[in-house]
């Protein structure tokens, strides 16, 4: 049997369906890793809400609705971030990449490739994406 896991610290905010959302989800992101002292895994989790958020506008949020960024600091150390929208489909990781695809498209990819663990969840109506990052370890953060 799985142990579930406590979140020792949650944060979420609600971001409407526009452009200016991402730069205030990161915002919202980095405050809360300077909060927990875990400024060290800034970068890459910065990436990747911006990438999820970006994803729920672009793919996830009808128009006039919204999506719910979602951060929280687990018991075992782990930063989980989610994106939560209303829009139908499933995220896939793209193949490797192809010059003639373009340049979009990605964002996954780099997801996939900087955080230790992400996937998709179901949530009515819509999904969640979510990431994970140790956070603890290598004299970093809380011991």
């Amino acid at each position: 049997m799985q142990k579930e896991m406590q979140a020792l610290c949650a944060r979420t905010a609600f971001y409407r369906r526009e452009r200016r959302s991402v730069p205030l989800a990161r915002e919202f992101a980095r405050n809360a890793l300077a909060d927990w002292d875990l400024e060290h895994l800034a970068d890459d989790v910065l990436l990747c809400v911006s990438e999820l958020a970006t994803n729920a506008l672009l793919h996830g949020v009808p128009p006039g609705r919204g999506y719910r960024l979602w951060l929280s600091l687990e018991e075992d150390g782990m930063v989980r971030v989610e994106v939560h929208d209303s829009g139908d489909g499933e995220p896939r990781v793209p193949v490797p990449y192809d010059e003639a695809e373009g340049e979009a498209g990605r964002g996954l990819l780099l997801v996939s490739a900087l955080a230790d663990a992400w996937g998709v969840g179901e949530r009515v109506p819509g999904k969640a994406v979510w990431c994970a990052f140790r956070g603890y370890g290598k004299g970093y953060g809380r011991p």
